[in-house]
């Protein structure tokens, strides 16, 4: 009994989540592939290995991670789902990294 209620709570919060990304698709001016570029220019032999779209500090942004050769670290790109303007571009240590996972989680999990 207790397995399928975790298993219909997994499912109705995949659910959510879809819903809540298509709804902030909706409202993006700038599609995941332009913005993308746009990411993808500001850094050299960049490859993304994480995007989302996301509404940060009441702005809808595209929000790319990317690894380049020869460093762990992850250059973090954020471009205005509207404009398409680059808002930052941060360096990230894997320590940064791990950090900004366990919050995320905190985060998802107080919801």
């Amino acid at each position: 009994m207790n397995q399928k209620i975790l298993i219909i709570t997994m499912l109705a919060a995949g659910l959510f989540q879809g819903c809540t990304s298509s709804n902030l698709e909706a409202k993006a001016k700038v599609s995941k592939a332009d913005a993308q570029k746009t990411a993808l220019a500001r850094v050299t032999n960049g490859k993304v290995v994480d995007s989302e779209l996301e509404e940060e500090k009441g702005r809808l942004i595209w929000s790319f991670d990317l690894a380049t050769p020869g460093t762990k670290d992850i250059t973090e790109v954020h471009v205005d789902a509207i404009t398409g303007e680059v808002i930052t571009v941060e360096k990230e240590t894997p320590a940064d990294q791990a950090k900004e996972k366990k919050d995320k989680a905190n985060e998802k999990s107080a919801k």
